[in-house]
């Protein structure tokens, strides 16, 4: 498969249209408290259309009026008067790459996560634009569409929003849901602040140990020189249900198919890497906070909503007791991660205490090897179907080619029967113990 890049032009806001006019030169968008806890990287998905798909230029014009709604996804990231980041809104633009490829889809689907794959949106090295979008026409008429986004603009439901309104413009539909810009009334500290959790250590960690923790992960990543690789596992219906049935054993209500899924994945990924068993293992889940807060943060919120869940276990007893175990350490501290607790984080990270101690983020993207610990992004709940630029839904979605050991992608499989893909990234060396467990396990 070669890639061939045609052009590519900063696309603005097509301001002009039904009165509206452009931001001001000088307006910013302050970061909130979770906006600057997020990871400070840029992610890439890649979806996939069948034709017949609207022009180039029908996609162009359609982005141009999705940034007149959306303008920090054309603005740039800078620092006000007090040195804290902001989000410029320049209208400088999005990056629109036009390419084609010189073979039909079909003749390399499915398509794989390997290096190959990113040439199929823009790279994020270097870049200054928040949001990059490539367009790829293959030879039989189908269209891919690569989006490249900096993570800590928004997060994975905020930036989905995006790709959704940009679709209904390019379509001519009204924008759904209507974007929230307020990044500051929603968030802003109690009167009388109540730190009553532990952050430190949690959502913030010293600058000192975020250094030694890069050097650390770099070292592990060269052991041996072995390689990353990453498997696709498809989780049927079918064996979901037995997973949640087997879980779900004298509870009242179900547990979630996130919550049982990352269970069974946690405890086969902690057996091939062979863990020493008193060791403890953890798995960071992102909790939405849109729901949980109170009052509940509209669904239209353009920033992130995120904190993490952190169950953890021995090594010894996750692989050694029953799943429904895994599940319930899973419940109790996704549920955890409450109203009380996200206003406790927004007291802690507003009172002065991150920048007097110069902590952090936890949430680190130079770390490249999580062992023995795991990070689950879902993407369960987010409607990536929805996604029509006039031409039909995509039949196809994927994350990028992203080699973390331990980062563990699930999003729902295209078939739309309720089953699971999950994007699971080990080192070779424990890759094959997992191949060969999982399908004992799916027995």
């Amino acid at each position: 498969m070669k890639i061939t890049v045609q052009s590519s032009k900063a696309v603005k806001p097509a301001y002009g249209a039904g009165g509206v006019t452009p931001a001001n030169a000088g307006d910013v968008v302050p970061l909130s408290v979770f906006d600057r806890a997020n990871f400070d990287t840029y992610i890439s998905v890649i979806y996939a259309f069948r034709p017949p798909a609207p022009a180039n230029d029908v996609l162009e014009a359609g982005l141009a009026r999705a940034l007149v709604e959306y303008p920090e996804w054309a603005g740039r990231l800078g620092e006000d008067d007090d040195g804290n980041r902001v989000i410029a809104l320049t209208d400088e633009g999005a990056r629109f790459v036009e390419a084609t490829a010189d073979v039909t889809l079909d003749s390399v689907m499915p398509l794989k996560p390997t290096p190959e794959v990113v040439s199929l949106h823009p790279s994020g090295d270097d870049a200054v634009e928040l949001m990059l979008i490539q367009v790829t026409r293959f030879a039989c008429g189908s269209l891919v569409v690569g989006f490249t986004t900096q993570h800590i603009v928004a997060d994975g439901r905020a930036t989905n929003n995006f790709f959704l309104a940009w679709s209904q413009a390019t379509r001519g539909a009204a924008i759904d849901p209507v974007p929230v810009h307020d990044r500051v009334s929603f968030f802003t500290p109690r009167d009388n602040p109540h730190v009553e959790f532990e952050h430190r250590g949690v959502e913030f960690k010293p600058y000192d140990e975020k250094v030694d923790a890069d050097a650390d992960a770099d070292e592990y990543d060269h052991v041996g020189d072995d390689e990353v690789v990453i498997n696709k596992v498809h989780l049927s219906r079918d064996f979901i249900s037995k997973l949640k049935s087997q879980a779900s054993v004298g509870v009242h209500r179900p547990y979630s198919t996130l919550q049982c899924v990352v269970a069974h994945l946690w405890r086969c990924m902690t057996k091939a890497r062979g863990l020493d068993g008193i060791e403890s293992t953890s798995v960071c889940i992102a909790v939405d906070g849109r729901a949980r807060m109170s009052p509940p943060v509209p669904e239209g919120y353009t920033g992130n909503v995120v904190l993490w869940a952190r169950p953890t276990a021995t090594a010894r007893d996750l692989v050694n007791r029953p799943l429904k175990h895994a599940v319930e350490l899973i419940n109790r501290e996704v549920a955890r991660i409450n109203d009380s607790y996200f206003k406790s984080f927004i007291d802690f990270a507003s009172s002065g205490a991150v920048e007097k101690e110069r902590l952090v983020a936890s949430a680190d993207a130079a770390e490249m090897v999580l062992s023995p610990h795991i990070e689950v992004d879902s993407w369960l709940r987010i409607p990536f179907h929805d996604l029509d630029f006039g031409g039909g839904r995509p039949f196809f979605f994927m994350p990028s080619y992203l080699p973390v050991e331990g980062l563990l992608i699930l999003l729902p499989s295209f078939f739309g029967d309720g089953s699971v893909d999950a994007y699971v990234p080990l080192f070779s060396r424990d890759m094959a113990v997992f191949k060969n467990l999982y399908s004992l396990e799916c027995i």
